[in-house]
């Protein structure tokens, strides 16, 4: 089981990183206002969703303890992003402010991921 987890843990940090790396690949863009949401961020977020609905199951099957608060939050903010992506994904341009904003909010999943003990 161990092995199966840490497999959806990788999957799910290349989620992230697909995401993460899918902003950053627009900094440029989003300076000249030409930033738009590319098909790799919301694949990112996809498989982050899939990935972490599956660890949390797995975790559980485990007999492995989960935080269902934590998990509550990272889930909402994840869907917000999720949210932003899949509506603005067919646009030319996207405004700054949401792509600050998908920034933002994927950092925060990080960041209570790694510290949220």
């Amino acid at each position: 089981m161990d092995v199966l987890i840490n497999v959806f843990v990788a999957l799910h940090i290349i989620g992230i990183a697909s995401l993460l790396g899918g902003f950053l690949t627009q900094m440029k863009a989003i300076g000249a206002g030409t930033a738009r949401i590319t098909p790799a961020m919301l694949h990112g977020a996809l498989t982050m969703l899939v990935t972490g609905v599956a660890l949390v199951g797995l975790n559980q099957a485990d007999g492995q303890t989960v935080d269902n608060v934590k998990i509550g939050v990272k889930l909402a903010i994840l869907l917000v992003i999720l949210g932003i992506v899949y509506v603005k994904r067919d646009e030319e341009t996207v405004d700054k402010g949401l792509f600050a904003a998908v920034r933002g909010l994927t950092t925060a999943n990080i960041f209570i991921a790694t510290l949220w003990v």
